[in-house]
């Protein structure tokens, strides 16, 4: 019989502590709804890159190698001379080159990249007409710069949110309550940028650009994304 104000007591005490740190919270949500609202945005690109590469083969690793390495100086020097275009070396490698038993080594082949960029599409593209007579054209592509996407992203992330709130809304009268309490929202950004146009180009496309260094670009769109994601709890009557 002693015992039972003893288990009583430390009932009252668990009881307590559980109530203390919150595990008998009388807070407990109901009529919780996740949602997603996103707003999308084509946006042009306004940022050219262009990958230009030289190659070749020889039985002298060495002479293999200076001959390349001559070839990039020469095009690094040219294309530093025009402003508004960045300037940066790509990948190297070189290999092996193999008889036809595959057994013995008969040459060296090496092939170096130099990629340029710039927001100057007509600039870039004279640049890369003149130096496709010493280099090859690995592929060109467009994209958004950074801060042209940060922009964009920040003026949507408004129409996000109020997206969401009438999405929220939608969600509120369709259970029949009378309003809403938002638990949290995050907010992301994002967006599909694809590749274009003239990548791996063909025999008869880099014809084209030696005949007509400054062609036309049509540099595209891409879609920018913000999307909001939350969770309401619903209010009912």
């Amino acid at each position: 019989m002693r015992t039972m104000p003893r288990i009583a007591s430390a009932l009252a005490l668990t009881i307590a502590s559980l109530a203390s740190t919150g595990l008998l919270a009388d807070d407990a949500r109901y009529n919780q709804i996740a949602l997603r609202a996103e707003v999308n945005q084509e946006v042009a690109h306004d940022l050219m890159h262009v990958t230009l590469y030289t190659e070749s083969q020889n039985s002298d690793p060495a002479k293999l190698a200076a001959e390349i390495t001559n070839t990039l100086n020469q095009t690094l020097e040219q294309a530093r001379k025009v402003n508004g275009v960045a300037v940066k070396l790509g990948s190297r490698n070189s290999y092996p080159v193999y008889d036809d038993k595959g057994q013995k080594i008969t040459a060296w082949r090496e092939r170096a990249e130099v990629r340029l960029e710039s927001a100057d599409f007509a600039r870039l593209s004279t640049l890369t007409g003149e130096l496709l007579q010493k280099m090859k054209m690995g592929g060109m592509d467009f994209s958004i710069a950074g801060d042209t996407r940060k922009t964009r992203e920040d003026a949507m992330l408004k129409d996000a949110v109020n997206a969401f709130k009438a999405r929220a809304q939608l969600a509120t009268e369709a259970l029949g309550g009378k309003g809403y309490k938002l638990v949290s929202l995050s907010l992301n950004t994002g967006g599909f940028q694809p590749q274009m146009a003239m990548r791996n180009f063909e025999a008869k496309g880099m014809a084209m650009m030696d005949a007509a260094p400054t062609p036309e670009i049509e540099a595209g769109t891409s879609q920018v994304t913000v999307s909001a994601d939350g969770v309401i709890e619903v209010q009912m009557p």
